[in-house]
């Protein structure tokens, strides 16, 4: 085996905001899936304020990898540092820190390090990895840039919300229903169209079409983590017009009687400048959010219907199928 020898690649960006703003998106890694395009998910494990383990699923050159990192976070000195535990192939190890450095009160300079290494230092490999961190990088620095620049927003642009249903069986039937996405088109009718690939073993890639409640077809393609037993997450990297950013799960968790909770949560961060082309000249911010909690609340909640008739059904696969009444 061939010891990995060391590459370095440095990335920057300066951004109209102040660097308080720019640290708190860079330390806040649960929220990168609404923010940074590559990131899909991230679980928070364990912290203690100044050191946190993360497990981050996230694209490299159109591959969905894995992989868990130690971050350590400097707040006075606008720095946090990261090292890979859990690397994902071909990666033998990967470190780095991201800067952020005040240019005055109201600009920043933030600067993005990595140093890494491929496994037996294949030149192949080591080169694929160059690629991955030069688009990552250059994806989340110019997202970085424009969440920053408008932080004063976020607060109407951003908005999350849940629905639930109540159903009176075990939790396996009703994640077999949400994890068999393939078989959506003909079990739920808002759903014309599903092609969904799993190449890795939890991770899917799945191209949708839904019917809204006025009749427009949604085109959307996204990426899910399964997590069995009871956790599906997802983002959508290629959203609705009226959307910057999507991401959502399906979470069941125990219920009465032995039942179970399946809860749709959605995180959206709306795309101000389509607002009007979307929804009409007269629309607002509000009317935006309005119809996009309508929207998605109506179709997961139809979604978690149909999901709770099928683990109830007496026999599944027949009076469950295609159909509410």
């Amino acid at each position: 085996m061939t010891e990995p020898r060391p590459r370095s690649a440095e990335h920057a960006i300066t951004v109209d905001a102040p660097a308080e703003d720019v640290y708190r998106i860079v330390a806040t890694a649960v929220d990168w899936p609404v923010h940074f395009p590559p990131t899909v998910h991230v679980d928070l494990l364990d912290s203690d304020g100044a050191e946190e383990r993360i497990r981050i699923w996230a694209t490299a050159n159109d591959e969905v990898k894995c992989w868990t990192s130690r971050r350590v976070h400097a707040p006075d000195a606008m720095s946090v540092k990261f090292r890979q535990e859990v690397t994902a192939s071909p990666v033998a190890f990967m470190r780095g820190e991201w800067r952020i450095t005040p240019l005055d009160s109201a600009r920043s300079r933030v600067t993005l390090l990595h140093t890494y290494g491929a496994i037996d230092d294949d030149p192949r490999s080591a080169e694929w990895i160059g690629r991955a961190v030069d688009g990552n990088s250059g994806q989340e620095l110019a997202k970085l840039k424009r969440a920053a620049e408008m932080s004063g927003r976020l607060g109407e642009l951003l908005l999350s919300f849940e629905d639930s249903v109540t159903v009176a069986a075990g939790p396996e039937d009703v994640y077999d229903f949400l994890y068999r996405a393939a078989e959506w088109p003909r079990r739920i009718p808002h759903v014309s169209r599903l092609e969904l690939t799993e190449s890795t073993d939890g991770v899917q890639r799945m191209a949708m079409d839904t019917r809204t409640a006025d009749g427009s077809v949604h085109t959307t393609e996204s990426v899910r983590v399964c997590l069995p037993p009871d956790r599906i997450v997802y983002k959508q990297m290629v959203t609705p017009a009226l959307m910057t950013a999507h991401t959502g799960s399906w979470h069941l968790t125990a219920g009465p009687a032995g039942g179970t909770v399946a809860t749709a949560r959605h995180t959206v961060l709306l795309a101000p400048d389509r607002v009007r082309d979307v929804l009409g000249p007269d629309a607002t911010i509000a009317t935006a959010r309005e119809f996009v909690r309508k929207a998605l609340g109506g179709n997961s909640t139809v979604t978690l219907r149909h999901a709770k008739a099928h683990a109830e059904a007496p026999v599944r696969g027949t009076a469950a199928e295609g159909s509410l009444a």
